[in-house]
C-alpha cells in the first residue's frame, strides 16, 4: 500500500479510479483528479505548498513532485505524462504534456499544452515553454515545434498508463 501522510492537517485526496504503486509516497497538501497513476518510488511531496494534478495523468517510477515554501506550488494538468526519474518543482504543467525521462523542471517555469520535455533536459527557473513545442539540452532551449507523430505519442503515453495499472489490479 502506498505510505500516504497528513501534513500539517493536509491530507491528500484522490479522484477516482487511481493506482498508486505499493511503495510511492504521497505527502500534504495534494490534489490528484480520476483515472491517474502514481509508479514505484515516485514522490509527490506536499508538505510545503499545494500539489495538483489533473485528470489521467501518470507519474512514472522515481518521479519527484515538490514545491517550494511560501513561494510557489505545483500545478500539473489532464493528461500529463511525468516519466521516470524525472523532477517537477514549484511550477505549473498545462494539459498533454511529455515531461521525459530525467528531466528536470524548475520553479517558476511554465509548460504550454502539448510541449515536450526532452529526456534529461533541465528547464531553468521561470522558464515558458512554448506550447506544441519541443525544449531539450541543458538548459533546455526549444528545438523545433512537434508534429502529429509526437503529439500522437503524447496522447497514447497518457491513455497506456491506466491500462498498464490495470494488469497489477485483476
Amino acid at each position: 500500500m502506498a505510505l500516504i501522510l497528513d501534513v500539517n492537517g493536509n491530507t491528500p485526496t484522490f479522484g477516482t479510479n487511481c493506482w498508486l504503486a505499493p511503495n510511492s509516497t504521497i505527502v500534504g497538501d495534494v490534489i490528484m483528479g480520476d483515472n491517474c497513476t502514481v509508479w514505484f518510488n515516485a514522490v509527490i511531496r506536499g508538505d510545503v505548498h499545494e500539489i495538483r494534478i489533473g485528470n489521467n495523468s501518470n507519474i512514472q517510477d522515481g518521479a519527484v513532485i515538490h514545491c517550494s515554501y511560501q513561494k510557489a506550488g505545483t500545478y500539473i494538468g489532464n493528461e500529463v505524462s511525468i516519466a521516470h526519474n524525472a523532477i517537477v518543482h514549484g511550477c505549473t504543467i498545462h494539459d498533454r504534456v511529455l515531461v521525459g525521462m530525467g528531466a528536470i523542471v524548475m520553479d517558476g517555469t511554465v509548460v504550454h499544452s502539448g510541449a515536450v520535455i526532452a529526456a534529461g533536459a533541465v528547464v531553468l527557473a521561470n522558464t515558458v515553454v512554448e506550447s506544441n513545442s519541443i525544449y531539450a539540452g541543458v538548459p533546455a532551449r526549444k528545438v523545433k515545434n512537434i508534429g502529429k507523430e509526437m503529439d500522437d505519442v503524447i496522447s497514447r503515453t497518457a491513455k497506456n498508463y491506466p491500462m498498464y495499472a490495470s494488469w497489477y489490479t485483476t
